[in-house]
């Protein structure tokens, strides 16, 4: 090994760095997200739940650190352990901005989870109206159905969602 070799990390040492680096995507260090992306860093680095940098900040609601980390190429459809997308978690989390970015990134609309619950799905049985309306304006199809047989209306109705019934009888979702 020469003086100018660079040393390898122990894995202690890159246990502690890749830890520092999902922290940054959680509390949504923009700045230093972009500096260890140029560096050569994957954006799509995963913890140990399948959690990308990307789900991780796009799920607290980082908008710019996810805007980082979409144009240094993170994947807007990997999905954690679980099968949750970036765009699934904006639902759950009524962030239309966030959902916005995502789909302006390439987010699919339609991506379900291994139940077959859409993004669409998630917004409908949490009452969020606005979110329900993005999505069919974005080309979610109000009446896909769930593995259970489940449409984004009827998983509405069980939860006892108050607006967004009618939301998705008038976007056709009967």
């Amino acid at each position: 090994m020469t003086a100018d070799s660079p040393q390898r990390m122990t894995d202690e040492e890159a246990q502690e760095f890749a830890t520092e680096v999902f922290n940054l995507a959680r509390t949504g260090n923009a700045e230093m997200l972009a500096l260890v992306l140029e560096k050569g860093l994957t954006p799509n680095l995963r913890n140990h739940k399948g959690d990308s940098l990307l789900m991780l900040a796009s799920y607290h609601g980082h908008l710019e650190a996810s805007r980082v980390l979409l144009e240094h190429q993170a994947d807007p459809n990997l999905a954690n352990d679980m099968g949750q997308s970036p765009l699934a978690g904006a639902a759950f989390k009524n962030n239309l901005p966030m959902a916005e970015l995502l789909l302006d990134q390439g987010a699919a609309v339609e991506g379900a989870m291994p139940d077959g619950k859409t993004a669409l799905m998630m917004a409908a049985m949490f009452n969020h109206v606005q979110m329900v309306e993005l999505l069919v304006a974005r080309g979610a199809d109000p009446k896909a159905r769930d593995s259970a047989g489940n449409t984004a209306l009827s998983v509405a109705r069980a939860m006892g969602a108050q607006d967004t019934p009618a939301v998705l009888e008038r976007l056709g979702g009967v």
